[in-house]
């Protein structure tokens, strides 16, 4: 088992909350945490994925809760049960003030975004999404991106390691589900195949209460997502190439972010209100693992010389920034930037104080001064807010680009790998 850096805040927050719900792609390794933090904290596990299990749940709910009192309880796969929505929040409010920690919840789907859950849980629940494995997971480190992004100082030690452009791309096709970290090249395609035939395809129809012959759109339009992985989403593109509907390609897109398949990250604007209303969001793959099955690039080289290598690693950037803040100090958002003029900023961290630092995503081990044309855009249009901004590249020394009083570094990649 890989250890997972969120498990110590997880604890904390059930010392905190009545409820805790821990969402997530389905394989990211939430069950298995679930369970071991059911085992070192005595609750009581409960798999809704077990039909017995879900026909009870469904069929009397409020019985089915009320058979745990006196006793936290995980609850496995909620997503398939949400009918208990509605007693776990009569259960919660009945608590007294002191109690906390009764129900841990996990699902791959996140219901409470989705238009089939008509009410939400009350105001002592904690929500957190657990990612596949980040890249200081899997080989055993303890770096956290953002903490080393906000801090005072930017510096790297210098026994970095030294990848090359081919181990760079190996790791976009391993991906980060836990269960693919050591299996062969053959056997993480069957893998691959099944987790989306016999686990997307289900879910999707659980959560979407899909009709017709949805399997046909949907089977051209996730490779298609694959694709379009670091770019601008144009539903209305979209829709035209693959012969769709746009309302029904967005609402699609809409379910599969709920699964965690996609991720959209909208533009910043100076007006927070507006930023899910204004301009185009980019869209990434939760996992460049899947993205490059479905893209057929199964070899460092053929993802090298393709026309995605550099759209997948700017979502495997945005993807850990995403892992990294569930353990993180200091909770961020993430944005993207693009003005009229079409100059860009790849992520854009909006710190609780209202500080921004921007990033930029480099397929290169060289960089140059019109690397930070995008970034110095940005700096000059939000002032004083911005902080800095940094290229990450595939070199190997962090290198000072400022400009007057701002600075602005280049920073290796393997960072990643501390």
């Amino acid at each position: 088992m890989y250890p997972r850096f969120s498990e110590t805040l997880l604890k904390e927050l059930l010392d905190e909350f009545r409820i805790l719900y821990l969402t997530g792609p389905r394989q990211a390794g939430k069950t298995t945490l679930a369970r071991k933090m059911a085992n070192d904290l005595g609750m009581h596990y409960v798999s809704l994925d077990e039909q017995t299990v879900l026909a009870s749940a469904q069929s009397d709910p409020h019985g089915f809760i009320d058979s745990f009192t006196g006793k936290p309880v995980v609850l496995d796969e909620f997503q398939y049960a949400p009918e208990l929505i509605t007693a776990i929040k009569l259960a919660s409010d009945q608590l007294q003030p002191h109690e906390r920690g009764r129900f841990f919840l996990t699902g791959s789907a996140d219901i409470f975004s989705s238009a089939k859950t008509q009410e939400a849980l009350p105001g002592h629940i904690a929500r957190m999404e657990l990612y596949p494995l980040s890249i200081t997971e899997i080989v055993g480190g303890n770096f956290n991106l953002i903490d080393f992004l906000l801090s005072d100082s930017l510096s790297v030690p210098d026994n970095l390691p030294k990848l090359s452009r081919e181990q760079v791309a190996q790791t976009l096709i391993n991906g980060g589900y836990p269960e693919l970290q050591t299996k062969s090249p053959r056997a993480k395609q069957i893998w691959f195949q099944s987790y989306i035939q016999g686990r997307l395809f289900k879910d999707f129809e659980s959560i979407y209460h899909a009709k017709g012959d949805y399997h046909t759109k949907l089977k051209a339009l996730i490779p298609y997502l694959a694709g379009l992985s670091g770019n601008l989403l144009k539903y209305a593109s979209i829709a035209n190439d693959l012969g769709q509907n746009d309302k029904v390609v967005k609402s699609y897109i809409e379910a599969l972010e709920w699964m965690f398949i996609v991720k959209r990250v909208f533009p910043f604007v100076k007006n927070s209100a507006k930023r899910q209303t204004i301009g185009m969001p980019k869209l990434h793959t939760v996992d460049t693992g899947l993205a490059c099955h479905l893209l057929g690039l199964k070899k460092p080289q053929q993802l090298l010389t393709s026309e995605f290598y550099g759209g997948l690693l700017e979502s495997f950037v945005v993807m850990e920034c995403f892992k990294h803040i569930m353990w993180a100090e200091e909770i961020v958002n993430i944005y993207h930037f693009r003005d009229g003029k079409k100059n860009e900023v790849d992520i854009i961290l909006e710190q609780a104080d209202g500080y921004l630092i921007g990033i930029e995503v480099k397929a290169s081990n060289t960089v140059r001064e019109s690397d930070f044309k995008g970034l110095r855009q940005f700096a000059e249009w939000v002032g004083e807010r911005f902080k800095y901004g940094l290229v990450f590249y595939t070199g190997s020394r962090l290198l000072p680009f400022s400009c007057g009083s701002i600075p602005y570094y280049a920073i290796p990649l393997s960072v990643l790998w501390l």
